[in-house]
């Protein structure tokens, strides 16, 4: 996963500023048929009891209204848990001083986004991405926007 600020997208950041806003970043070298046990571990560990696989593609019906709900900053009452299986995406989260950062995730990376924090997603250029989602609870999925007054 790449780290950086938003208005400086040279600079690096380390896993200590996830921390500060309760976000867990995690590598796993698991082979993409085989990652069950990796979240079961993590179901048992943090309470989650649910899980699907999103996929998304240039050839998703829709793909351009799905992205729209999530391009703009918003929340969720649950974690926001991806394991990313393949290709890629942004996470832009609310920094602990209210600056974005910017969370670039590839294939391998577990990124779980606590509920309550301010965040937003896009996909990359190639526009794909394969993720686990793992839920406490999947009526949390509603996006809550933050008021722009």
């Amino acid at each position: 996963m790449k780290l950086s600020w938003l208005e400086s997208p040279e600079s690096t950041v380390n896993d200590d500023e996830l921390a500060r806003i309760g976000v867990l970043h995690e590598r796993l070298e698991v082979d993409p048929e085989n990652y069950q046990p990796a979240m079961d571990r993590l179901m048992a560990a943090r309470g989650y009891v649910t899980q699907d696989i999103i996929q998304l593609m240039p050839e998703t019906p829709g793909l351009d209204q799905l992205c729209d709900k999530f391009k703009d900053e918003h929340l969720h009452t649950d974690d926001e848990v991806r394991f990313v299986l393949a290709g890629s995406g942004v996470f832009d989260l609310r920094s602990a001083d209210d600056r974005w950062l910017r969370a670039e995730v590839e294939a391998g990376d577990l990124l779980v986004v606590p509920a309550g924090l301010y965040h937003r997603f896009f996909l990359t250029d190639e526009r794909q991405i394969r993720c686990v989602r793992l839920f406490k609870d999947s009526s949390g999925w509603t996006p809550v926007y933050r008021d722009a007054s």
